[in-house]
């Protein structure tokens, strides 16, 4: 359990306690991706000193959230419990809901594998997902996107995936996407497939062109109006 209490009895002050302390959401998103050594999740969060990463590891595991065991050809690994997993449509809502205010990154801010598979996972729409195979380059971070029958599978191919990570599929895909931060724009609706090539917010480098149009249904997210928007005061 997190050091500070709140002194309230209510499941939100509770929650609030196991996760809300400084970076511990972010090692549980991580998590949600796959289990994890120590030092995938230092690579995942390069900007967490190491005192904090040991010390929210150790308060999840006090609460629960979080276990280390054994794998074979791996070492000891960090997963997430049943109860920790309880916590995926919570961060995919808070995703979800954190996109509208995402707004331009800052010159330092970065793309881990990580963090775009989950953004992935949280912007897909699997009632209007047709079946694609895309390679989705944005930065140094390669993922392999696959929906089949309406499920997802995202696989990192580059940098190195963990060793935890499984195999990547084989064969080739249909199209290579090559895309930086102005994806979210494609995301939200703000552009069509069309426009977004047009003004270079994606590229499609090889392939075929028709799979973008795919991509944009499978993964979107739309904006929240203010029911404040265009009221008098």
């Amino acid at each position: 359990m997190a050091a500070r209490s709140y002194g309230q009895y209510c499941g939100v002050t509770t929650a609030v306690e196991l996760i809300g302390e400084r970076w511990a959401l972010l090692i549980v998103r991580d998590l949600l991706v796959g289990p994890r050594r120590y030092t995938d999740l230092k690579q995942g969060l390069p900007r967490i000193p190491t005192n904090i990463l040991s010390t929210r590891l150790k308060e999840l595991q006090e609460g629960g959230v979080v276990r280390r065991v054994p794998l074979l050809n791996c070492g000891l690994v960090y997963e997430l419990t049943p109860y920790g997993r309880a916590l995926e449509p919570i961060v995919l809502a808070i995703g979800r809901w954190g996109f509208q205010s995402m707004g331009d990154p800052a010159p330092d801010d970065v793309v881990t594998p990580d963090s775009l598979t989950m953004a992935l996972r949280t912007s897909f729409q699997s009632e209007h997902a047709r079946d694609l195979d895309v390679e989705l380059h944005v930065g140094d971070v390669v993922l392999r996107v696959q929906v089949v029958s309406a499920a997802l599978r995202v696989a990192q191919l580059a940098p190195p995936a963990p060793p935890v990570g499984g195999a990547p599929p084989a064969g080739e895909p249909e199209a290579v996407l090559v895309a930086g931060p102005g994806i979210r724009l494609l995301i939200a609706g703000a552009v069509t497939p069309a426009e977004a090539i047009e003004n270079d917010i994606v590229a499609v480098v090889r392939g075929d062109e028709r799979m973008l149009d795919a991509f944009a249904s499978a993964f979107h997210i739309a904006p929240v109006t203010s029911e404040l928007q265009g009221s008098t005061p």
